[in-house]
């Protein structure tokens, strides 16, 4: 009968945080190109913070799945981020970029984007929702290439009351790029190099062979110059809201490492490595690619539990 008693009284401790009421709704950003979509998760609580999910590069949608025309490979990680926030009483926000999934129409052709255009629309959803009243702060998450666009758009921000770099990059695009290439022949490392110093110069090239026309192709070239001009350590040294720096030990697209550069860069940020974390926020206790690769199509596994705890503790200390 005692142990009925303490089992029920668990469960009517968690009963409110399971039945907490969350409401989704569509909202939109209308920008000069088209218009942006996004979803809100809004918890049954009075003047909750409110959290900007960012997602990833590429064709990555707001639920943090991939878009490849009409196929997505599905892990649902910034859905399950976003409802995970809500049960500890977090609003959030979370959208399409400008060209992917429903915000396809507020696509510019690759030739005419810019990483800042990323940038500027950040810093319109948080004007946008600095307008609600309904709102006790405004929180910027950044997931992966998100976190740089996050950072850059709480950068002298008085309305974002913090800042979560996840699974954020430390070292500038091109540094990246040219270790990703590290296993190539050393001819092809060189000319990477060569054409990255020249993009980082402001020089686009007219001569690409074949094979790096995929990473330098002429169309993508201008992107590429304005994301080579940001060092996400510069970034986030200017940063004078307080910062978290939440990276995975199982991620094998973004390193310890990277995590560490920005802490040491920002002295006052909180570091929290999590155990079994990969990049797409799943548990995966290997750091081997084909077991990996079963948590990326996965959306029925849930987000590390110790994450949403790291986060809301950071939002709701």
């Amino acid at each position: 009968m005692k142990r009925l008693h303490v089992k029920l009284s668990i469960f009517l401790v968690l009963l409110p945080m399971l039945c907490r009421a969350v409401e989704e709704r569509p909202v939109s950003l209308n920008t000069p190109a088209g218009t942006i979509e996004g979803k809100m998760l809004l918890p049954d609580a009075e003047r909750p913070p409110v959290v900007l999910i960012i997602a990833g590069s590429g064709p990555t949608d707001m639920d943090g799945n991939t878009v490849m025309g009409a196929v997505t490979i599905k892990n649902n990680s910034l859905k399950l981020l976003a409802e995970g926030l809500a049960r500890q009483g977090i609003a959030s926000l979370r959208y399409d970029k400008r060209g992917i999934a429903t915000s396809a129409a507020a696509g510019k052709k690759e030739a005419d984007l810019r990483f800042d255009d990323y940038v500027a629309d950040a810093r319109e959803w948080i004007d946008w929702l600095d307008t609600d009243g309904r709102f006790s702060g405004i929180f910027v998450v950044g997931h992966s290439e998100g976190s740089l666009i996050g950072m850059l758009a709480s950068a002298g921000n008085a309305r974002v009351k913090g800042f979560v770099s996840l699974a954020g990059a430390g070292r500038p695009a091109y540094e990246i790029i040219e270790e990703q290439m590290s296993g190539q022949p050393a001819e092809i490392r060189l000319l990477v190099k060569t054409f990255n110093d020249s993009l980082r110069a402001g020089k686009t090239i007219a001569d690409v062979p074949v094979g790096l026309m995929a990473l330098y192709r002429p169309s993508v070239q201008p992107y590429l110059i304005s994301w080579y001009r940001y060092d996400p350590q510069e970034v986030v040294a200017g940063l004078e809201q307080p910062v978290l720096i939440v990276q995975g030990d199982k991620d094998i697209q973004v390193s310890v490492e990277d995590a560490e550069l920005l802490k040491t860069a920002q002295p006052r940020a909180t570091l929290q490595l999590v155990e079994n974390m990969n990049h797409v926020l799943k548990r995966c206790e290997s750091v081997d690619a084909a077991v990996q690769q079963a948590t990326y199509t996965n959306p029925d596994l849930p987000v590390v539990e110790n994450l949403l705890n790291v986060i809301g503790k950071f939002i709701k200390p």
